[in-house]
């Protein structure tokens, strides 16, 4: 396959694997909120956010991680030279702290799907914000390369963590009075 037909098809699954690892975790936030509402509310809307995590991460979420880096590190196979810069170590680590979320957020999905409790909701918001944070990362990695200026990177990335957390923070405020 040509190297710019792989590069298309990890851009695709790149953005489906995101978009699924938002959206699930989101539905977390609504799942947990859900539990601690009485019966038969609890009961009606739980088992519904069960199918539809369920259906998220099997249909949608899981395939996308796996194809998208199947096609990844294919174009590496296509141009191994790019594993000769730093850009590449750089973006490579970054991916494989999101496969450390994907992992991490499939134990909190089989939780809910046993109907478990997870932490609170507001937790979940700060680990809804974790794939923001690596999605900005790499992105910035790639379109830079070797021409970012990692002080100002790295104080961009610390200023956007505290950004959302602030967010985070004022919404909670917000929401209880």
């Amino acid at each position: 396959m040509e190297y710019i037909n792989l590069k298309a098809l990890h851009l695709v699954f790149m953005v489906t694997w995101f978009a699924g690892l938002f959206y699930i975790v989101r539905l977390f936030i609504y799942h947990r909120e859900a539990q601690e509402k009485a019966p038969p509310e609890n009961d009606i809307l739980t088992a519904q956010f069960s199918i539809m995590e369920r259906r998220l991460w099997y249909a949608i979420t899981w395939p996308s991680a796996i194809l998208c880096t199947i096609f990844g590190f294919s174009m590496l196979y296509l141009n191994p030279a790019f594993l000769q810069q730093g850009f590449m170590h750089v973006k490579l680590g970054f991916i494989a702290l999101l496969w450390v979320y994907q992992v991490y957020t499939h134990v909190v999905f089989r939780r809910f799907q046993r109907n478990e409790p997870f932490g609170s909701s507001m937790r979940l918001r700060f680990l809804n914000e974790v794939p923001t944070v690596i999605l900005i990362s790499v992105i910035f990695v790639i379109v830079q390369r070797n021409a970012i200026d990692w002080v100002k990177w790295l104080a961009g990335i610390l200023g956007l963590a505290i950004a959302l957390t602030i967010a985070i923070k004022l919404y909670q405020k917000a929401r209880r009075g």
